[in-house]
């Protein structure tokens, strides 16, 4: 078992989209509780199955594993809840961390978040420049979430 610690930012301008170039992710959930989620993610051609436990903190546990592609994409189409996220996610070094940058698309369209994972819940980071404000514990931006209320419902 793993621990994810993970810390969320939205991002601000374009100044990261030179940093890095994006690959493309879809995924869907299986199941979404206050006590963990059940994803299936295709990314590019490889097909993942995950399962993440209660947040406590920035920390919860996680399990992933490789599946076969065909099966990630009939679980896709018949299992997961409605809408899928779609987004390409870039990866971005700066200083000693690696930044994921989610740019989505569909009924999320227009929301990019800037996620970062650390060692320790305490670990200080430096932001880079074109990270904004932390959003790490707001509900609404788990992507578990986003397919409850996507972010084209949002009014705020």
């Amino acid at each position: 078992m793993a621990i994810e610690i993970e810390r969320k930012f939205l991002v601000n301008g374009d100044q990261w989209r030179s940093l890095a170039s994006g690959i493309t992710y879809r995924q869907g959930y299986i199941c979404t509780k206050k006590e963990g989620v059940v994803r299936v993610r295709i990314v590019g051609d490889r097909g993942y199955l995950t399962i993440k436990g209660l947040s406590v903190g920035n920390s919860r546990a996680e399990f992933e594993y490789q599946i076969p592609l065909s099966d990630a994409q009939t679980m896709l189409e018949t299992m997961c809840e409605r809408p899928l996220i779609e987004k390409n996610r870039y990866i971005i070094k700066h200083g000693e961390l690696i930044w994921e940058v989610d740019e989505f698309f569909g009924e999320n369209a227009g929301l990019i978040i800037a996620e970062v994972e650390l060692s320790t819940e305490e670990q200080v980071i430096e932001l880079p420049e074109w990270v904004g404000i932390e959003v790490s514990h707001d509900a609404r931006y788990f992507n578990a979430n986003l397919i409850k209320y996507p972010f084209c419902q949002w009014t705020d």
